[in-house]
């Protein structure tokens, strides 16, 4: 059994928030636009990372991770990158992998929509975590928490944490 905190879209944001709510968990994925190394090091620091790049991650990223990332988590095949579309709208970049050989759980980011939805049609869960830093229009920040026990997910998790008052867009 594996706790796993989620998150994405930090940006080069570092909150010590994701530290508490990512207390209880085994390991942390980072789903790209990470925005640099400096954040890397201290989840790195923090529990096991497992992270791709985003298209806004510069050479320091792109030389630590990957763009595409798949990995057996407990009895559970995930694959994560950063552009992955959603259930009945998977980007072409990846359209083809999780066709020709679903994982059971895909993590993507970068659309700063959190969005937690089973696809019927491949038979796995989707979930893009949403974004944790403070570039962009979201007004809540989002990270994901929860449980792999062999092949099943549960346990799921959603928490908001509010934008700094003192923040402008």
């Amino acid at each position: 059994m594996r706790r796993i905190g989620v998150l994405s879209d930090t940006h080069s944001y570092w909150d010590d928030k994701y530290l508490e709510y990512f207390e209880t968990c085994d390991e942390v994925w980072h789903a790209g636009d990470i925005g640099n190394t400096d954040v890397a090091d201290r989840l790195a620091a923090f529990r096991p990372l497992r992270a791709v790049v985003g298209n806004c991650d510069g050479g320091d990223l792109r030389r630590m991770f990957p763009p595409l990332l798949r990995w057996r988590c407990e009895d559970a095949e995930v694959l994560m990158t950063h552009i992955g579309g959603y259930p009945g709208h998977y980007d072409r970049s990846v359209i083809r992998q999780l066709v020709e050989r679903p994982p059971q759980l895909f993590i993507c980011g970068h659309s700063h929509i959190l969005k937690v939805q089973y696809d019927r049609q491949l038979h796995l869960l989707h979930i893009n975590p949403g974004a944790a830093g403070l570039q962009g229009w979201h007004q809540v920040r989002t990270l994901v928490r929860f449980t792999v026990e062999g092949s099943n997910f549960r346990d799921l998790e959603v928490i908001e944490i509010p934008r700094p008052k003192n923040y402008n867009l």
